[in-house]
């Protein structure tokens, strides 16, 4: 990630979730802000609840990787939160790079 960087403080993710600018599908929930600044800070989240530590690194992986690759299609300037739930246990890397790209659509900060 080229041109950003990791959301990782509780107060950055809580003023992205104060938003309550989400959209969701099967996989992901991504809630998204606008941050003032000139690049872009991407947070995942994956509960326990999805499942053990391995699948939770795998999936946070599997997000990082698709937001790297895709990284100049979105706008700047922007806070994104991306919320795996339970059904991205056993995605494979292309539903997972489709279902990034989709709620990128729903929230229109994507260039196309």
């Amino acid at each position: 990630m080229k041109f950003s960087e990791s959301l990782k403080k509780n107060d950055d993710f809580r003023q992205v979730y104060k938003k309550k600018r989400s959209a969701a599908n099967k996989y992901f929930i991504m809630y998204v802000s606008e941050n003032g600044l000139s690049i872009n800070r991407l947070g995942i989240s994956v509960s326990k609840k999805v499942g053990n530590s391995v699948v939770r690194h795998r999936i946070a992986r599997l997000v990082r990787e698709s937001y790297r690759l895709h990284e100049e299609k979105f706008n700047s300037g922007l806070d994104m939160v991306v919320v795996a739930r339970e059904g991205a246990a056993e995605i494979r890397y292309s539903a997972a790079e489709s279902a990034l790209l989709h709620l990128a659509g729903l929230h229109h900060i994507i260039n196309k």
